[in-house]
């Protein structure tokens, strides 16, 4: 118990000290869950509710390896994908194009020459509002792959690495065109009722009929809200922060998913008994290639659509150099050391009220050394 006191001690801390308005931090060592701990308030302006085991969370960029990453290697175990197929083979609109040539492995490892980043939502209108998830917008879907198309690459393919949301939102569309369904459908039906992993989903408060069965629309009270949006001019409540994923309708590649650190870890969890080669949903011989860095680069931490320990590292001092983990710019980590088997995720709304706030940045390593003290070194 002095454990688990010394920990919410230090979440109690960073609420205090106004970290985030409030977090979960669930922890698992070999299999067995020793913690799921929370602290504070869903939000600050207006006071929310406290924070519950049960909370959702806008995951933000966890989208990229918990559906993204997931999903291609469930289809590559499908025999639908190769990691070293150009693009251009599924997203036929990129036929041709500088960007249609790099491979699926190009863009998970962040070296296919896109930006990270640009604004396409100001060209989309009124960031989303209107757009239905759970079958998505062709129109929009067409739109954003010709702006990604006609995007001048910075470096040659594989030249460097440079984070990439569009990328990611590429391989979204890929994900879709390949399993013949919507992204958050394919999320429910492959990844979430599979292992468990409720509550996960995109959109939480359109709710809607997913797989035959109708997904009830979640509370908003019982979700942690972000930060105000001077464009959809108001304050993000259950909708997605990101502006790319909201003109998308709320579900892309590269961010949308809300969830609890529960279910984040049920998603870990598959992830690292295939690692050991026990019995999951995921290849191990597949799970090994995804989550080790890519050499090819030089001083990228990259593995496919994870990213691994280099200091100063978010995941502190003292996971192994086999960790890998990922990020997410509302206040969200995950991070996996194969090596000790543990497992630890952070759910956080640290842009609430607004995104100025960065003092997470000197969080995360401190809680994951303290973690890593408490449960493992102990």
């Amino acid at each position: 118990m002095a454990t688990h006191h010394v920990i919410q001690a230090a979440l109690q801390s960073a609420v205090d000290e106004g970290v985030f308005p409030g977090a979960q931090l669930a922890v698992r060592l070999r299999g067995e869950l020793q913690c799921v701990m929370v602290a504070g308030r869903l939000s600050s302006e207006p006071p929310g509710l406290p924070v519950q085991p049960a909370s959702l969370y806008d995951l933000a960029s966890l989208t990229k390896p918990v559906v993204t990453g997931t999903s291609l290697l469930l289809l590559a175990q499908q025999a639908k994908v190769r990691l070293e197929d150009p693009v251009q083979e599924v997203l036929t609109e990129l036929d041709g194009t500088p960007i249609g040539q790099a491979t699926v492995k190009d863009l998970l490892t962040h070296r296919s020459g896109l930006p990270g980043w640009r604004p396409f939502y100001e060209r989309l209108g009124t960031g989303g509002i209107g757009l239905e998830p759970s079958g998505g917008n062709h129109v929009v879907t067409q739109l954003v792959l010709k702006m990604i198309r006609d995007e001048p690459l910075l470096y040659a393919r594989g030249e460097r690495c440079v984070y990439s949301d569009l990328g990611f939102m590429l391989l979204g569309f890929l994900v879709e065109r390949l399993s013949g369904m919507p992204l958050d459908r394919w999320c429910e039906v492959a990844i979430v009722r599979p292992l468990r992993a409720d509550p996960m989903m995109f959109c939480p408060t359109a709710g809607g009929v997913q797989c035959g069965s109708l997904r009830p629309i979640v509370d908003v009270s019982c979700i942690a809200p972000t930060e105000w949006d001077e464009r959809r001019n108001r304050l993000l409540w259950g909708e997605v922060h990101d502006e790319n994923a909201a003109a998308l309708g709320g579900v892309a590649g590269h961010a949308g998913l809300f969830g609890t650190a529960e279910s984040v870890l049920a998603v870990s969890g598959a992830w690292l008994r295939g690692y050991h080669g026990r019995e999951s949903i995921l290849d191990g011989d597949l799970v090994r290639q995804f989550t080790t860095r890519q050499e090819s680069v030089a001083r990228s931490s990259w593995a496919l659509g994870w990213d691994t320990p280099s200091a100063p590292s978010s995941s502190g001092s003292s996971f192994s150099e086999r960790s890998f983990g990922h990020l997410g710019f509302t206040g969200t980590s995950l991070w996996i050391d194969p090596l000790h088997e543990l497992e630890v995720v952070l759910l956080s709304n640290r842009v609430h009220p607004n995104r100025r706030n960065e003092k997470i940045k000197a969080f995360r390593p401190r809680i994951h050394d303290l973690v890593y003290r408490e449960y493992v070194s102990a």
